[in-house]
């Protein structure tokens, strides 16, 4: 039993709000949200090893299966309150939602996303701000040694912007996609006070008073310190716009900049908060 908690995910790009989501929701005594969670990992190795190609696979019934899926997460989320809304986040959920609706058939997935070039812009930002580390976002010297080369790794379709990207487009044109909202970050850092009504409204909960969106709070330096990228998970208490450059060349700006299939929902189902489509942005939101 999950003891009256609703589970939802959040999920997305990199540096596309997904702490700032997060930040602002947690502002709800009855919410719980924070950054990646290490229930996605849990859960790919536990189905990996009761499913097929384990030895154990043929010996677990189907229902065994998501009993024992659905019990991750509640025995990870069994020390929040009852009647919490535990918000789970992880760049694979994307990809998981078959799984997820079977597991719990009123969650919903809140995907954030970015223009993916200013993605590449502000994951590059953070590399040259740490520049004697060797980031864990890269194996080897090669794969580091330019802006070209670390962009292009990092679009690789199973590396950190490929993979959520893929994950992304997978959802959205996916059966499952009417339980997908994706929230552009621009529009959620500029307007937070007409963006959040909507994902109230999305996940079928009352609007909560008491949010603040001067006053937000999140930082994880820890986690950010082993990974070499000082900065990834810090939210200030105040959004701000900074207008700017890309630090980016031209010609890979440019390679990045046409990718944002979510403008165009025609062939989906999903929901989509998005600001209108500009040809080239030039600022980040802080």
């Amino acid at each position: 039993m999950n003891n009256g908690q609703q589970f939802h995910f959040i999920s997305g790009l990199p540096r596309s709000g997904s702490t700032l989501l997060s930040a602002i929701l947690r502002q709800n005594p009855r919410f719980r949200a924070g950054m990646t969670s290490p229930v996605g990992a849990l859960f790919n190795g536990l189905l990996e090893q009761v499913s097929a190609g384990s030895e154990f696979g043929p010996v677990i019934r189907q229902a065994q299966r998501r009993r024992l899926l659905r019990g991750l997460f509640e025995s990870f989320y069994a020390d929040q309150s009852a009647n919490s809304v535990i918000f789970d986040t992880n760049r694979l959920w994307s990809a998981r939602l078959p799984a997820l609706l079977d597991l719990f058939p009123q969650s919903k997935v809140i995907a954030c996303v970015r223009n993916v070039a200013w993605v590449m812009d502000s994951l590059e930002r953070l590399y040259r701000a740490n520049p004697f580390e060797n980031t864990r976002l890269f194996n080897d010297t090669v794969e580091r040694n330019t802006v070209y080369s670390r962009v292009d790794t990092l679009g690789q379709r199973n590396r950190l912007v490929g993979f959520s990207w893929t994950a992304i487009k997978e959802a959205f044109y996916s059966e499952q996609a009417a339980s997908l909202l994706l929230v552009d970050y621009d529009l959620l850092a500029q307007a937070p006070e007409k963006v959040l009504p909507l994902v109230y409204q999305f996940i079928g909960e009352a609007w909560f008073d008491g949010h603040d969106f001067s006053q937000l709070e999140f930082d994880a330096p820890e986690f950010d310190s082993a990974l070499g990228l000082s900065g990834l998970h810090k939210v200030r208490p105040r959004v701000a716009l900074e207008p700017r450059r890309t630090i980016l060349p031209p010609d890979l700006f440019a390679q990045y900049q046409d990718m944002s299939f979510w403008h165009d929902v025609a062939n989906s189902t999903a929901s989509v908060i998005t600001a209108k489509r500009t040809p080239s942005p030039s600022q980040e939101i802080l």
